[in-house]
């Protein structure tokens, strides 16, 4: 009887002692306000998430400007050749204070360049080159086979490629906090075989705020 009693003022005191940590939990921990569902937005519009850096609607609007400005561009198309394009990042630089991946404005100008211009421009992708060599040493070693390809196989070597760079001024008032980021994208074609620039584009804006945002 006795050890009867002891059992059940053992199973009470750890159950009192769970529901004890219990609500010490729930009193600890950190209050919330109350957050809004994750919903979509018009990446072409500002959201209520904003700051002075360079955002989506930012990148949708400069890409499409540069895209029609080469479409222009006699050069690219009143060809008896179809031109040899690299458009990527490698010679597309960051030296702004904007934290920005510039992969996304290099792609979005390329894919949507790619889709306009109907195979009067050829594009290459250099970033891929290693793909294209390992497939390359599986054929000659006889794992695979050559595929409809009859002629030997080599890269393209390109004719243009892009360049430029995105630079940023900042200000800022000291006695309000208040700050100032202008923006200036650069995009430019190089001829591969001369250096020459054979085109430029710019996209410029600058944008006020009493905070930023943290970019990731």
């Amino acid at each position: 009887m006795f050890f009867a009693i002891n059992r059940e003022l053992i199973k009470l005191g750890v159950a009192l002692f769970s529901l004890a940590i219990f609500f010490s939990g729930c009193a600890t921990a950190p209050r919330h306000a109350g957050g809004t569902a994750a919903h979509y937005v018009d990446p072409g519009q500002q959201s209520e998430v904003s700051g002075v850096g360079i955002e989506s609607q930012d990148i949708i609007n400069m890409t499409d400007k540069m895209m029609s400005d080469i479409l222009a561009t006699p050069l690219f198309f009143q060809t008896k050749t179809h031109p040899k394009v690299i458009i990527d990042a490698e010679y597309f630089k960051n030296e702004s204070s904007t934290r920005i991946n510039k992969n996304m404005i290099t792609d979005r100008l390329r894919t949507e360049l790619n889709r306009a211009a109907r195979g009067k421009m050829i594009f290459i992708g250099r970033e891929y080159l290693n793909m294209m060599l390992k497939e390359l040493q599986l054929k000659q070693l006889g794992v695979i086979n050559e595929g409809e390809s009859t002629s030997e196989p080599k890269a393209y070597g390109g004719d243009f490629r892009l360049g430029g760079r995105i630079s940023t001024m900042d200000s800022v008032d000291p006695k309000t906090g208040s700050f100032a980021r202008y923006h200036q994208i650069l995009f430019e074609m190089i001829d591969l075989n001369t250096s020459e620039i054979v085109w430029s584009g710019s996209y410029n804006f600058k944008k006020v705020g009493q905070e930023d945002i943290i970019y990731r």
